[in-house]
This record gives C-alpha cells, sequence and structure tokens, in this order.
C-alpha cells in the first residue's frame, strides 16, 4: 500500500511536470518579440508579477517557514529565474520609459520581499506562525494570477470565440489546479489548497466556456488585437 508521504511526492512531481510547461507556454510570444526586436503591444506585467509570487513560494517553502515542501520550492525557483529570463527580454527590447517602469516596479517588489523576509525571520519565531503569515500573503499574490484570464473569458462571451482562449492553456490550467489541491489536502496545506481550488474552478469555467462556444468561433478569422489582449499567462503554485 503506498504511503500518503509517496503518493504526496509523485503528485508533486507531477505537479511541476505540469507547471514548468505552464511557464513555458509564453516562449512563442517572446520569439516573436526577439524576431521583431521590439515588445508592441505585449506587456511585461503579469511577468513582473509571477517574479514575486515564486520568490514569495519559494520562501514559503523553506525548512524554516513551512517545513516538507521541497516541491513547491523546486518549481518556483525554477519559475522565478523563467520569469526573470522573460523580463530580460523585454527589457531589452522596450523603450527607455518602459525599462524605467519596469526598474521602479522590481525595485518595489525587492524592497517589499526583503521586508517580508526580515518581519518573518524577527518577528514570528515558530514554523507555524510563519507558514501562517508568508501563506495569506501567498493566497493573495495566486488569488490575484489566477483572476488574470477573466478579461480573456469575457472576450470568449463577447465575440462567442474561443479563437484566443487555447484550449491546451485551459486544460493545463485547470489541471495543474487540480494536481496542486490533491498535494495539499495529502498532508493538509490550506495555504496551497485555497488559490489552487480557485485555479481549478478558473480552468473548468475555461473549458465550459471552451465547449459552449467552440462551434460559433470563427477560427478564419485573423484579429491581431484581439490575440494580443487575450495573452494571459497562469502559472505555479
Amino acid at each position: 500500500m503506498v504511503s500518503t508521504a509517496a503518493a504526496r511526492t509523485v503528485i508533486g512531481i507531477i505537479g511541476n511536470v505540469i507547471s514548468f510547461g505552464l511557464f513555458m507556454s509564453p516562449i512563442p510570444t517572446f520569439t516573436q518579440i526577439v524576431k521583431r526586436k521590439a515588445v508592441e503591444d505585449f506587456k511585461p506585467d503579469p511577468y513582473l508579477a509571477t517574479i514575486l509570487n515564486c520568490a514569495m513560494w519559494v520562501f514559503y517553502g523553506m525548512p524554516f517557514v513551512h517545513p516538507d515542501s521541497i516541491l513547491v520550492v523546486t518549481i518556483n525557483g525554477i519559475g522565478f529565474f523563467i520569469e526573470l529570463a522573460y523580463v530580460s527580454i523585454f527589457f531589452i527590447y522596450s523603450p527607455w520609459i518602459k525599462r524605467r517602469k519596469m526598474l521602479i516596479v522590481l525595485l518595489i517588489e525587492s524592497i517589499f520581499f526583503a521586508a517580508v523576509v526580515l518581519i518573518t525571520l524577527l518577528v514570528f519565531h515558530t514554523t507555524i506562525s510563519r507558514s501562517y503569515f508568508v501563506g495569506i500573503l501567498c493566497i493573495i499574490f495566486n488569488i490575484g494570477m489566477y483572476t488574470s484570464p477573466l478579461t480573456v473569458m469575457r472576450l470568449v462571451i463577447k465575440t462567442k470565440s474561443v479563437k484566443y482562449m487555447p484550449f491546451t492553456l485551459s486544460l493545463a490550467n485547470f489541471c495543474n489546479g487540480i494536481v496542486w489541491a490533491i498535494y495539499a489536502l495529502l498532508k493538509f496545506d490550506p495555504n496551497v489548497l485555497i488559490p489552487n481550488s480557485l485555479g481549478a474552478l478558473s480552468g473548468l469555467i475555461q473549458l465550459i466556456l471552451y465547449a459552449t462556444y467552440y462551434r460559433t468561433t470563427n477560427w478564419d478569422n485573423d484579429d491581431t488585437s484581439s490575440t494580443r489582449r487575450a495573452e494571459v499567462q497562469m502559472s505555479d503554485v
């Protein structure tokens, strides 16, 4: 009989694989940016937000904050460097005014993260209290990221078209939320369970919309501006 710890490890590894795929999903966007040597209408905001989100989850998974969370650390550590690479590409191909905004955001995020680390280590002295404090912050950030597809879902309902809401990404988001929710249930961790349950629900709604509006979609109509508006990246734990 498989132990709970072993099952949790297997589920966590599966979650790592799915999350890695989600982190890599924007590669076509950045391939286009590099080829055109311009960011055009693409926005760095989701990637800047994900950098801080990944950093927070890596800190949450540290043994002195929330023990036995190495698989949370691994995928978010990988995600942190992937997102950093994306932001670097944005920085290289953006005009100075956008570069300055990105530097300001990164500075604010660095100060915020440093403050969280200091408060956690100096004010809270047990892993339970540290997990509670950092976990609440992680939940807030993750919920914000999981609500980002609302713009796309609104576009789907308005146009009755799922052309700019990729099925594979919606399915991956749903599976990612389900897998990490199961991971959290096996050794009850509400800080991982809450945002990923919402993520699974968000993915499920996207799949329902896809099934509803698939037949009314005009696949031959090419609208580049809508593609850019619909660009969404989901991620991690």
